[in-house]
């Protein structure tokens, strides 16, 4: 009886996945050189050579430069090819849809933001949608159909079995049953949906701080309080998408909030939200309390506080520190995990002064002793976690030699 294409040992198959590691080695390390290829993914110098031409031959790879600095002629090298495939994600906010494309080798080649304020949506949530994305292509100079792949990043969760928009209320227009239909029908590639501070997640294990690492919790404090639960190496999203949805967690210190769905927050985040550092400073003698929008005014009075050394300041940042601990204490109590990411601007510019509070306090609330750290990917993590998430499984299909 013949063998099939896909079954696991035929030549077609071993060959795919020595084209994919040697794909996924050009992603890590850059332009290599075939002696290089060989050796990092044991194949001997014809195998490297056919596989080459083979990637090649199917616009994968491109022929570069040649190595410099040895006596001799240089070796040609060999890199991705950038155009192989693109792909597009969305960071959506109240305020704005922030929209990046990416090559298939990760460098983001457009970017646009479209502002959305106000509490009703004057643009349909379909029509925000298409015109951020079409604004961030035109910026990459390319064509809507040239993305492969969208992965749009919201507050809350779509529930599986609804399909509406869940623990996100002050998201406008964002609610209707039918809007991932309406959705799929104006883009023409596959789209994905996930959390935003999931996304957060996605760019610290792959990207940041968490890289390496199959147990983590992300700590997020921006627009809202959340967190991410990685297990084994995979997000953990619960039943309806809501894991990770601890702003609503009921803590000590603050009074019990009810009909939560309703109000849309909960004691986790009336204790330690970027909206309530204001209040915490008034209450600590601190006098000059920026204003403005909560996050960034948030953002910069926990930093400077951080640097700051009066005593107002230091019973602030001691004071967030405890309420942070406080609800984080749950997490690390119930789930053991071997990190801590602490990402959002609120947490960010507090630095590793906070962090350092954060971590006292804990050992003193928690048995166990997770590392603390803060994120390393600061510059629009949900975004680029976005990017990252649509990037993995473009790659996985285009990658595919096997077919």
């Amino acid at each position: 009886m013949a063998t099939t294409a896909g079954t696991p040992g035929t030549p077609r198959v071993l060959r795919a996945m020595n084209d994919r590691a040697a794909l996924d080695l050009l992603l890590e390390h850059g332009p290599l050189s075939r002696t290089r290829i060989g050796k990092l993914t044991g194949l001997s110098k014809p195998t490297a050579s056919q596989l080459l031409a083979r990637l090649e031959a199917a616009g994968l790879v491109l022929a570069g430069g040649t190595t410099e600095g040895r006596p001799g002629p240089g070796a040609q090298l060999y890199e991705v090819n950038p155009s192989a495939a693109y792909a597009a994600g969305l960071d959506v906010t109240p305020a704005r849809v922030l929209a990046a494309v990416a090559d298939v080798t990760g460098r983001t080649v457009g970017r646009y933001e479209l502002p959305t304020p106000g509490r009703r949506p004057a643009v349909p949530v379909v029509q925000q949608v298409t015109d951020a994305l079409d604004g961030a292509v035109k910026a990459a100079g390319l064509a809507r159909s040239d993305v492969h792949r969208l992965v749009v990043g919201t507050p809350g969760a779509f529930d599986p079995g609804t399909g509406r928009l869940r623990y996100a209320s002050h998201l406008p227009g964002w609610h209707s049953p039918a809007l991932l239909d309406e959705l799929a029908a104006a883009l023409p590639m596959p789209v994905g949906y996930e959390n935003d501070v999931n996304l957060a997640a996605v760019a610290e294990q792959r990207l940041g701080a968490a890289r390496g690492h199959e147990d983590f919790v992300l700590l997020w404090n921006q627009e809202g309080l959340g967190a991410a639960l990685v297990l084994g190496g995979r997000l953990h999203r619960g039943w309806t998408g809501g894991a990770g949805e601890v702003g609503f967690l009921p803590v000590p210190g603050a009074p019990l909030v009810r009909k939560v769905s309703r109000t849309g927050s909960g004691g986790f985040q009336e204790l330690a939200g970027s909206q309530a550092l204001a209040g915490l400073a008034r209450e600590v003698g601190v006098t000059d309390v920026p204003s403005g929008p909560y996050p960034e005014a948030a953002a910069a009075l926990v930093a400077r506080a951080a640097r700051t050394g009066d005593d107002p300041h230091r019973r602030l940042l001691q004071t967030y520190a405890t309420r942070l601990a406080t609800g984080l204490a749950s997490l690390v109590s119930v789930l053991d995990p071997e990190l801590v990411v602490l990402s959002g601007t609120s947490l960010v510019a507090g630095g590793e002064a906070l962090r350092d509070l954060v971590r006292d306090e804990l050992e003193e609330l928690a048995a166990s002793r997770p590392r603390l750290v803060v994120g390393d990917v600061t510059e629009h993590p949900v975004l680029r976690g976005a990017l990252e998430s649509a990037l993995a499984t473009t790659r996985d299909e285009v990658f595919d030699t096997s077919r």
